[in-house]
């Protein structure tokens, strides 16, 4: 009788096309690696663009880098408007929903304290803008900066349009939450808004997390452009500016959310490192709290946040809270533009910046650059306002690791009230995820 032929045995000469693709390969390495591959790579070619002067490389780097952006901030008006509406009228659904609501903002300001009297003291101790022999002849004031008189009046839109059109942020905030205790208030004949909200929010989601998987491409590109366009030697007269910066941003997540997490909320700092990092991780890289917030969001609820906690907590913190770039950040360009300029800072002045910082946070936008928040410390402070030019160039290096710390602060704060609240899964929080990027996030967005 005839052996009937075996499908599983394979010989040598068996087709290539058995092999995983190149594609499929990709798709199996880590989100972390593939970051740290388009790091890597757009370091490399960035310097050979500078080097060699390939005018077309740059080009193409930059290209890649902007796209990246835009896709990030197309998404901003859907996702911020609905992510707020739904957050807010879901809150008939959590318990104790106004006494969650102040703790949480009393968390923000706190921390936005803490952060900002770290670069108050790096400031003061290494002052950054002595020697650094830039010149301020010709500079000119941004175009549009910020004021206390814009800040307030600027809350409520003239027109609903140019709300989403312009991509103020602020303005969407303010609708948002109008549209949701709206909603809240009529109960049931609003449902069919409150779905449509949903719906919307899903649909956004879903095509933002396509374009977060194109991270490493974006971090090719933003990389590889800054280092063909400055080069290393922009470093140098914003080296002391730039080391505080870092230093500051770091003490901050490394050190002050660790302590808090361990005193106030009695948990373990490093299971909060292992399941927040894919969202610290691309804010790193895509300079948005905005664009973060879905992984942000994904994130702290896997951490053991109530989802209808989460979804209001996480969503206002991506908007409002800002520990690097509202809080850090302006006190010490403060004080370099200050030096710069030779002007004296009093007590009287660093109390301001404080103030400013904890109160004009919302400013930033959770978008890419906090030119905004700068240009109303600067304002306030009577300090001159060309002294914005002075560090656009650097802004892209320093925003990175300010939206990073800005991101960890907006995961910090609802683990901490839920903590305290007594409402944290703690058995999650100790069992975190790190791959969220790398398995179903991609394919079930949150809701």
């Amino acid at each position: 009788m005839p052996t009937a032929p075996t499908p599983a045995a394979a010989s040598p000469d068996a087709p290539a096309s058995a092999d995983p693709s190149f594609l499929s390969r990709v798709r199996r390495t880590p989100f972390w690696a593939q970051i740290v591959g388009g790091l890597v790579l757009g370091l490399l070619l960035g310097y050979l663009a500078r080097v060699q002067d390939v005018a077309w490389l740059t080009t193409t780097l930059d290209t890649i880098g902007k796209t990246f952006v835009q896709l990030l901030k197309l998404a901003v008006p859907p996702l911020v408007f609905t992510a707020l509406v739904v957050s807010v009228a879901n809150l008939r659904n959590v318990t104790n929903a106004a006494r969650l609501a102040v703790r949480t903002l009393l968390w923000f300001l706190a921390t936005s304290l803490m952060a900002v009297a770290i670069g108050l003291v790096l400031g003061l101790l290494t002052d950054p803008g002595q020697g650094a022999g830039l010149s301020t002849e010709g500079l000119k004031a941004p175009e549009k900066g910020g004021s206390w008189i814009d800040f307030l009046t600027g809350i409520i839109p003239t027109n609903i349009a140019d709300a989403f059109l312009k991509v103020n942020v602020l303005q969407i905030v303010f609708l948002a939450v109008v549209a949701g205790a709206a909603i809240l208030k009529t109960g049931e004949k609003a449902a069919p808004a409150l779905r449509l909200s949903e719906s919307v929010l899903e649909l956004t989601q879903t095509a933002l997390w396509w374009v977060i998987r194109l991270a490493p491409l974006g971090t090719l590109g933003l990389i590889g452009k800054s280092v063909a366009v400055y080069g290393w030697d922009l470093l140098e007269p914003f080296a002391t500016l730039t080391a505080d910066v870092y230093l500051g941003c770091a003490l901050v997540l490394f050190v002050v959310y660790p302590a808090l997490l361990r005193l106030a909320g009695g948990l373990n700092p490093l299971n909060f490192f292992k399941g927040a990092w894919p969202a610290i991780q691309l804010a790193f890289v895509s300079r948005s709290s905005v664009g973060t917030l879905p992984v942000t969001r994904r994130v702290t609820e896997r951490l053991g946040v109530p989802g209808e906690y989460a979804s209001f907590s996480v969503p206002l913190g991506a908007t409002t809270k800002m520990d690097g770039c509202a809080a850090i950040y302006p006190s010490l360009a403060a004080i370099f533009v200050a030096q710069v300029y030779g002007i004296d800072l009093g007590v009287g002045d660093y109390l301001l910046i404080a103030f400013v910082s904890v109160i004009g946070s919302a400013a930033t936008a959770g978008l890419t650059g906090a030119i905004v928040m700068l240009t109303l410390t600067l304002s306030t402070l009577g300090l001159p306002l060309e002294g914005v030019g002075l560090l656009l160039a650097i802004d892209p290096i320093l925003d990175m690791v300010r939206t990073a710390t800005n991101v960890a602060g907006q995961a910090v704060v609802p683990i901490l009230v839920s903590a305290r609240e007594g409402t944290l899964d703690r058995a999650a929080y100790d069992s975190p995820t790190g791959d969220l990027l790398d398995r179903e996030a991609v394919a079930t967005p949150a809701a």
